[in-house]
Formats: structure tokens, C-alpha cells, sequence
């Protein structure tokens, strides 16, 4: 029978109305199998933004019904079988991210063109021979990878002024035969990969892509056999000079009118794009790049196991891993552990909202779960204390916090009563356990002592939870995360403070000062239910969607 018994997954996203559903590996695919593709309940939850089914070599097939998930922003199928793709896909308007790689694709819907909110499309390793014309109308595109099929060529539009996003084509290993000159139309392109295809030539317009700061032809058996040398060793910009020293030489060679004529107009482009390589070195003086490494990516990555008693106390959690955040020169981790305590204050409603923890990831002793245990059993060495139980920790709490409103003549509550009351009446109280058996985390009171970071910490592992909601988590991570990155940034940039905070009395970490790179590698982290099944992952291609201006962030 083809019910939701059948599909737990699907049953507790439509129980908990979820956003996000993740089906993936044997055990699914086996379902697919002696199903014969989707149960058609999937389809039922219009609630979702992000839906993934991967890996299932059984399904072969997408259903015209998946016109009803109108909300979705992200749909990753990839690692299947697919033969096609229904041309619904059309009225999927929210879509922002599509991955159909590693399928059985021989053709692309025309109705992809209408994805107006499109900014990632991923058709690698399928067997397509032409892409959709229209393209260019999906004018927020900023990533496509058409790698590893039959492509020959681009369709005529595709070279469009409309595509002024576009800053990543991935088409290597295909069998395109032609570049048009009308390339450098693409105002915004950063990453170019044609290697292994057919072409003979690259036009010289390329060099007048403004942005262009990478690109791959190695493979294609050019005519220029300078060129074709060079494209095989030298460096991108070594090429372009290349191109555009030929387009020079080309013009040389027309009549003295028509070189006369032109001069204005080349002397204006080359005005134009030194004004826009000027331009784009101070965006990349000014960007902050953030990567996302993903689960499978990750040789050991942790996964957090929550508990079902969590349910009734304090449900919701998401963690990620940070590495790459300097925190040694200067006033580096103050200005972390400061940045942490005004979003308590503000976007966590002094915590009443939601709690930020962070921990030292060489001090824990995964796997962790996230329990709930009797205040009296629950023992915690919180910062700067000895260890405790929890509900001494909270009577210690309570009179400093009694203290500090008499010291100040108060008569309301401060924002430490606010977050303690929280727990009132609460038979169970949250925690986060190690290994070991260590408390770690008890929110949204304190972290341990145990996993404190420091100076030398190289690796975070971060957690927000809450009783309010899983986005409410996710939207404090993503502040926290981007605002992990300004300081980085920062740091990068004043690296004459190492140890102005006169810790050590020694001289400045020169070591540390050589870390100039402010790029932070944010790591997925999964959270499971007791069964093992996917409760949510953080990062999702959904979360750190910010607008701001100069942050990158590189999936």
C-alpha cells in the first residue's frame, strides 16, 4: 500500500509542517522500487522549501503533481535515474535552485525558462545535446553547470546582456565547437570552463569580460598553437593579455580608415574596463567569502541525535561547524564573544527567543545528542564555576541576578531574570551531551567550561535552539555566521593589533599575522531523530540566502 505508514519521513513533515524534506540512499530507493516511483503524498506538502531526493537509481520519473509545491526554492534531484523532467517545473515560480546532475536527461523542459527566480542550475552528467532557448530569461541566474553531456553549442539568446549575474559557466566536457565574440555580453562572469570540448578558436572578445578571473580551456585543439600551449600551463590572466594583444593585432591589419574610425571607440572600451577592473578590485578588496562544505564532503562530520523528550522543553536545533575564524591576533575573541552577547541582546531577545552557544570542536567527544535530564541529575561545569547541578547553577543565578536589580534599584525584572524563568515548572531541563556523558550545553542557561574556545581554537562548533520555531534557529545561525565574517574580515584586515591585548606580554604572533585569509568555511552539520532519520541539516542551499552586497557565499 502506498500510505504515509509506508513513508515516515513524509509523515512527520507533514505533522510537524516542515520546510524541508531530504529522501535519500537504499532504503528509499527500495521504497521507489516496489512502489513504482514517488508516493504521490509527497506532493501534499506545499509547506516545503527545500526537497531532495538523491541517490535513488529507481526513480525514473518526477510526477506533473509537483506543480503543487509552489513554495519550493530548492529542488535537488540528483544521483537518480531520471528520463525526464515534467514541463510543470515551468510553475514551480519560488524555484532558486535546480540540480537534475547525474541523471538520464536527454532533453531540458522550454518551461525551465520560465523560472524567473532561478540562480542556480545544475544539469551536469546527463546526456543533453542542446540547452532550451530562452535562457535568458531567467535573468537571475548566477551559476550554471552543464558538464558532461553532449552540448555543442549555446543557444542564440544565451549571449544576453539580460544574463548580467551569470558569474559561473561550468560546460567542460562537451562537444561545443564555437565561442561567439558576443561572450563578453556576460558583464558579470568571474569562472569560465570550456576544457575538452571541440573548439578551434577563442574569440579575442573574451579579454573585454571586465570580471572574468578565471577560466579552463585545456583539451580543445586550437588553431593558434601558441595559444593552445599556453591555455595548457599559463595562468588566466596571461591568456586574456594574450586575446587581447590579438584583437589588437587584428584591428592593425584593417584599412587606415576604417582604424582611424575605430580608434575613438576602442580608446572608450579600454576607458570602460579599466574603470571596471578598478571597480571590481574594490569588491574584492571589500568581499566576504563564506564555503559551504558539505556532509559528503566531509570525512568525519558530525551529527547531533535528538531525543524525543526534547519535544515538550525546548525542540528546536541547529548546528554547523566554522572553520578558518582567527581568533588569535589582538582582540579577536573578545570581539567574537561580544558580537555573540549583543545577539542575545537583540535578535534573541536576551535569549528569551533563542540561545547561541559556540564550543571548541578539538574538545568534544562526538557523537553528541541533545537529551533532556531531571534538574538534579543534570550537572554542568558552566563558564568560570565549578561543576553543579542545574538547579544549583540557577539558584547561584538567580541571586546574582536579585543582587544586580538592588545594586541598580530596579524595579523590573533584568534580562538574566527574563531567561531564567524560561525554565519555571519544567519537570526536564535541555542539555547537550558528549560521549562521555559530559554536559556541554545547557540552554538556554550556559555552555560548559569543558569546551570553551580560546585563542588557539581553530574549529567551532556552533548551536542555536529554541522553543520558538526551527526558522527562528536558522535566521540567528545565518546572522551569526555573517556577522562571524565581518570579523574575520576585519581581523584580516588589522593585523597589527596581535597582541595588543597584552596577553603573554610577548610580541605579536607572527604566524598569526600571516593568516591574512578571511575566508570562513561553514561545514553542514545534521540533526537525527533516535531512528537516524534527517531532522534538518544547516546549512541548506535555502539558509544564508542575506542580500548583502559584499557577502559570497560558495556552494
Amino acid at each position: 500500500m502506498d500510505d504515509m505508514e509506508e513513508w515516515p519521513e513524509i509523515e512527520k513533515a507533514a505533522a510537524g509542517k516542515r520546510r524541508e524534506l531530504v529522501l535519500q540512499g537504499s532504503t528509499v530507493d527500495e521504497r521507489i522500487s516496489s512502489n513504482g516511483g514517488l508516493t504521490s503524498t509527497i506532493y501534499s506538502l506545499t509547506l516545503l522549501n527545500y526537497l531532495e531526493v538523491s541517490q535513488c537509481p529507481s526513480l525514473t520519473e518526477i510526477h506533473e503533481d509537483i506543480q503543487h509545491l509552489t513554495n519550493l526554492q530548492s529542488l535537488i534531484l540528483c544521483r537518480n535515474k531520471l528520463a525526464s523532467v515534467p514541463n510543470v517545473v515551468g510553475s514551480l515560480k519560488s524555484l532558486k535552485v535546480l540540480d537534475l546532475s547525474v541523471n538520464n536527461l536527454r532533453v531540458l523542459p522550454e518551461e525551465i525558462t520560465q523560472l524567473k527566480e532561478l540562480n542556480t542550475l545544475n544539469v551536469s552528467c546527463n546526456s543533453l545535446e542542446v540547452l532550451p532557448e530562452g535562457l535568458s530569461r531567467c535573468t537571475k541566474l548566477s551559476n550554471i553547470n552543464i558538464s558532461k553531456n553532449h552540448i555543442t553549442g549555446f543557444p542564440a539568446d544565451f549571449y544576453s546582456e539580460k544574463l548580467d549575474l551569470l558569474s559561473t559557466l561550468v560546460a567542460s566536457d562537451n562537444s561545443i565547437d564555437q565561442l561567439s565574440g558576443d561572450i563578453h555580453k556576460l558583464a558579470a562572469l568571474k569562472v569560465l570552463d570550456l576544457s575538452n570540448n571541440k573548439l578551434s578558436e577563442i574569440p579575442s572578445d573574451l579579454s573585454d569580460c571586465p570580471k572574468l578571473k578565471e577560466i579552463n580551456f585545456k583539451g580543445n585543439k586550437l588553431n593558434d598553437k601558441r595559444l593552445e600551449k599556453m591555455v595548457n600551463g599559463c595562468q588566466t590572466k596571461s591568456i586574456l593579455d594574450y586575446l587581447r594583444g590579438k584583437g589588437k593585432r587584428e584591428e592593425g591589419g584593417e584599412a587606415d580608415g576604417g582604424r582611424n574610425a575605430d580608434k575613438g571607440k576602442r580608446q572608450q572600451q579600454r576607458k570602460k574596463k579599466k574603470v571596471a577592473e578598478e571597480k571590481d578590485e574594490m569588491e574584492e578588496l571589500n568581499k566576504m567569502v563564506v564555503r559551504v562544505l558539505h556532509v559528503s564532503d566531509a570525512a568525519t562530520a558530525l551529527t547531533v541525535t535528538v531525543s524525543a523528550e526534547v519535544k515538550d522543553v525546548r525542540p528546536y536545533l541547529v548546528c554547523c561547524v566554522v572553520r578558518g575564524m582567527n581568533l588569535k591576533p589582538g582582540n579577536a575573541l573578545k570581539r567574537f564573544l561580544v558580537a555573540q552577547t549583543k545577539l542575545h541582546d537583540d535578535l534573541c531577545g536576551k535569549r528569551t527567543i533563542a540561545t547561541i552557544a559556540s564550543h571548541d570542536v578539538q574538545l568534544l567527544k562526538s557523537p553528541l545528542i541533545y537529551d533532556v535530564k531531571i534538574p538534579t541529575q543534570l550537572k554542568i561545569a558552566s563558564l568560570g564555576r565549578k561543576e553543579m547541578t542545574a538547579v544549583e547553577l540557577i539558584r547561584h543565578l538567580q541571586l546574582e541576578a536579585d543582587e544586580l536589580r538592588k545594586q541598580k534599584k530596579r524595579q523590573n525584572v533584568t534580562g538574566l531574570h527574563k531567561y531564567l524563568q524560561i525554565l519555571q515548572g519544567k519537570t526536564h531541563y535541555p542539555c547537550l551531551v558528549d560521549a562521555e556523558g559530559h554536559v556541554i550545553s545547557f540552554p538556554p542557561i550556559t555552555n560548559s567550561e569543558k569546551t570553551k574556545i580560546k585563542k588557539t581554537t581553530k574549529e567551532l562548533f556552533l548551536e542555536v535552539t529554541s522553543a520558538t520555531s526551527l526558522q527562528t534557529c536558522k535566521d540567528i545561525m545565518d546572522a551569526l555566521i555573517v556577522k562571524m565574517a565581518e570579523l574575520n574580515k576585519f581581523t584580516a584586515e588589522h593585523q597589527d593589533e596581535a597582541g595588543s591585548d597584552g596577553e603573554g606580554g610577548g610580541p605579536p604572533d607572527l604566524a598569526a599575522s600571516n593568516e591574512t585569509s578571511s575566508e570562513l568555511i561553514v561545514q553542514q552539520v545534521r540533526t537525527v531523530d533516535q531512528e537516524g532519520n534527517l531532522k534538518v541539516v544547516y546549512p541548506s542551499k535555502t539558509d544564508l540566502s542575506t542580500d548583502i552586497s559584499n557577502l559570497t557565499v560558495i556552494w
